[in-house]
């Protein structure tokens, strides 16, 4: 990795940790990976960007705590999640990009270039700074739920739904994402048992008449989950606690919480727009924040669509934003290098 020191480009100096308050310097940083960060990071290592990667907390994302993945192009068997994301880390490292393990727990840019604190330690200065920090859904945080992760408990009815097929399932949630998700899985599965706390639901009043319409959608209404029930073969079943404090058991295979997502996006707090739940907003059609230099990709900016193919589309935005940035930088600094040598 090249590093730059005032205007010299110190090739030597590619795995300089911070000593003494030295800070390295890079030309893209990329945090996070995933689908998008990687797709990010193979763009740019091909345009040589020499771009570095910080993993995060969960290196590969999301997907590594998916079983099969089916619906992701190029797969005509499936992949499993996990080795999906290898195979992407293998592709971005080939074409020379530096994968690093590390969480990025500190940004500040208030100036070019960006600084990143990494493990509360290490200083990285980009000149680009792509984010691909993805964002996390939100669990009930029960012990059994856990367990059954990738093993009938999901958090994407669009991801996982097609392994349901003419199944029971259960849906979590009150909300719009809840409601989409139950019709979602409405037109797969046998029967939707949409669980919800409340008398009523929080979604709008149009998605609630599409869910009241559709016959094979049961909701339960004042229920809490108190245990997802299951066995070595997956979910069997969940156990529910009404407000009256009766408890009482339904069959089902698939558990799907929809109860929403937060976007990893804390560190980059009153630096970027964002909106109300904390997704980073990006110019329409690129992948610009309101900081030049500074790009975000894939779930950190999306509360759409949330699938690893839409997510990879925007890491490759992504880069190539971030290389079109630099080039006209570049090209810029070089404009005035030769105005400041005529003009003296």
């Amino acid at each position: 990795m090249a590093l730059f020191k005032k205007m010299d480009n110190i090739e030597d100096d590619q795995n300089q940790e911070q000593l003494n308050g030295e800070v390295e310097k890079v030309k893209v940083l990329i945090i996070g990976s995933g689908p998008a960060g990687y797709t990010a990071a193979i763009y740019a290592a091909r345009a040589n960007l020499k771009p570095v990667m910080y993993e995060g907390m969960e290196p590969g994302g999301q997907l590594t705590t998916t079983t099969d993945v089916e619906n992701y192009p190029g797969y005509p068997q499936g992949i499993q999640g996990p080795n999906m994301m290898e195979e992407f880390k293998q592709q971005a490292e080939r074409f020379g990009t530096d994968v690093r393990f590390g969480l990025a727990t500190a940004a500040d840019l208030s100036q070019r270039p960006y600084t990143v604190t990494i493990d509360d330690k290490k200083q990285i200065q980009a000149d680009a700074l792509i984010i691909a920090t993805g964002a996390s859904a939100k669990y009930l945080g029960l012990e059994s739920e856990d367990k059954f992760k990738g093993m009938g408990v999901s958090a994407c009815a669009t991801c996982d739904g097609f392994f349901y097929k003419n199944q029971d399932v259960a849906v979590v949630g009150g909300g719009d994402s809840a409601a989409e998700e139950a019709l979602y899985l409405a037109g797969i599965c046998n029967k939707v048992y949409m669980i919800h706390r409340r008398d009523q639901l929080r979604a709008s009043q149009i998605m609630q008449e599409r869910v009241f319409q559709t016959e094979n959608i049961e909701i339960l209404w004042n229920s809490e989950t108190k245990e997802v029930l299951g066995d070595q073969d997956g979910v069997t079943g969940v156990r529910l606690k009404k407000n009256s404090g009766e408890e009482y058991d339904i069959n089902v295979t698939g558990f799907f919480l929809a109860i929403g997502h937060k976007p990893n996006s804390d560190i980059f707090q009153g630096y970027l727009e964002m909106d109300d739940t904390g997704y980073i907003k990006t110019e329409p059609g690129s992948t610009h924040t309101n900081l030049e230099g500074v790009f975000a990709c894939g779930d950190v900016q999306d509360s759409i669509y949330r699938q690893a193919v839409t997510a990879a589309g925007s890491g490759c935005k992504a880069a190539l934003d971030a290389e079109r940035y630099l080039s006209k930088k570049e090209f810029e600094a070089k404009k005035a290098a030769e105005k400041e040598k005529a003009e003296k």
